[in-house]
């Protein structure tokens, strides 16, 4: 689904590792068996995940993070059922902006990624988000990253969303955005009929 940041971290490192492929949209509702099928990709390409078990299990603890507390706090506050829950979401959701800074702070050392000087798993994981949040900016006045939450962070948005992979598979912004009204419609008239 064009939408989904899921599909857009496949995607994204396709892209970074220089892989081609070809993207075919599928209906959710009724899946095909090629999406069903479990075929790995081998081609040597560059790695998005350290070399060192170590740096690869710190890794994949930012990504659960991401996850975990960051979009599901996120999406709280977006989508709680009452003003209360909404607000406990923006709550977490900032106090995950401030653990990912500091995250970003110590694991980049300075560099413009994540994993140092190139793009790695935790800025895919991270940056298949960019588009979303600026959608959540354009129709909320939220921003997520910004100088004085979050300044490091700010920049790596800034830098991440120039690089020409990136350009090349984000969606359009405009586009995210009537597809979230959709969405919000379909999801207020689904609870109207229950």
């Amino acid at each position: 689904m064009w939408a989904s940041p899921f599909v857009l971290r496949v995607k994204l490192a396709l892209g970074f590792k220089g892989l081609s492929y070809k993207y075919v949209e599928e209906n959710l509702r009724n899946k095909s068996d090629l999406l069903l099928e479990s075929k790995p990709v081998h081609k040597k390409a560059p790695p998005v995940f350290p070399a060192d078990p170590y740096e690869r299990a710190m890794a994949r603890f930012w990504a659960a993070f991401i996850d975990d507390k960051f979009l599901a706090s996120w999406l709280k506050a977006g989508r709680g059922k009452t003003e209360e829950e909404k607000a406990e979401g923006a709550k977490e959701t900032f106090a995950a902006v401030e653990t990912l800074e500091g995250a970003f702070r110590e694991r980049s050392k300075g560099k413009p990624f994540f994993g140092g000087d190139n793009v790695g798993y935790l800025d895919i994981v991270l940056g298949a988000l960019v588009a979303w949040m600026c959608t959540a900016e354009v129709r909320h006045g939220i921003k997520l990253f910004d100088a004085s939450r979050s300044p490091l962070l700010e920049k790596w948005v800034d830098h991440f969303g120039r690089l020409d992979e990136v350009v090349a598979i984000l969606p359009d912004i405009d586009r995210l955005v009537v597809h979230a009204k959709m969405r919000e419609a379909e999801v207020a008239a689904a609870a109207a009929n229950k």
